[in-house]
């Protein structure tokens, strides 16, 4: 198993693949180097500059400022498929190596070149996604599958190189991984409970758990 590192770092820019030809940055592409900061509160900007969200009511913000994807994730999914899955394609700007992303912790915080990096919960699949996929069914395959990479804040802001080392400085004691907090979303009420009591994750996580379970089970975030 290599060491912990960004195997490539990835823009989107707009392009027309998302649902009935709206124009999407999920197609993203690798570059040598990105810029990140925290984006602020507000849903539709992203942390990484000048990457292109194109559904600005559901993405970006503080909570989605970075998204990781394993390489070892994406190579289980080409298998999968039969098909190549390049670096960026599910819409990842990080693509690691060495590192199970699906491993972390809510709150985990990581030191990635010059930037720190903070775990804030799992990424949601939606009808873009599956567009962009054209993989009958995709998003009930992803969610079952429960393995959807890492949305994270910026703590620090700077550049992020393909090939700077990652390293783990912190991980929380509660041990509520980010595919725990997915099954949480999709209505594990066992779970959500477990994430408010322990006051893991960001509180727009929290916030959307509990409204999502009073609301009861059916109920949709929109995406």
């Amino acid at each position: 198993m290599p060491a912990p590192a960004v195997l490539s770092v990835n823009l989107g820019s707009a392009r027309a693949d998302g649902p009935k030809g709206l124009k999407t940055g999920i197609d993203k592409r690798p570059v040598d180097v990105i810029e990140v900061r925290a984006p602020g509160p507000t849903r539709g900007i992203s942390g990484v500059i000048a990457d292109f969200i194109g559904d600005r009511r559901h993405h970006g913000g503080d909570g989605q400022a970075v998204y990781a994807v394993a390489r070892e994730e994406l190579t289980w999914w080409a298998g999968e498929l039969d098909r190549e899955l390049t670096n960026g394609f599910f819409g990842e700007n990080l693509t690691t190596t060495g590192l199970d992303v699906d491993a972390a912790v809510l709150g985990e915080v990581w030191r990635v070149g010059s930037v720190l990096l903070e775990v804030t919960g799992p990424r949601v699949p939606c009808s873009t996604f599956a567009a962009h996929m054209g993989v009958p069914r995709w998003v009930r395959r992803f969610t079952d599958r429960g393995r959807t990479g890492a949305y994270l804040a910026v703590r620090e802001p700077g550049s992020i190189w393909a090939g700077d080392a990652i390293a783990v400085v912190d991980r929380p004691a509660h041990g509520i991984t980010v595919p725990m907090s997915f099954r949480a979303y999709l209505g594990d009420r066992e779970l959500t409970a477990r994430i408010l009591a322990a006051g893991a994750g960001p509180d727009s996580l929290r916030a959307e758990l509990a409204e999502r379970a009073r609301r009861g089970p059916g109920s949709e975030s929109g995406q």
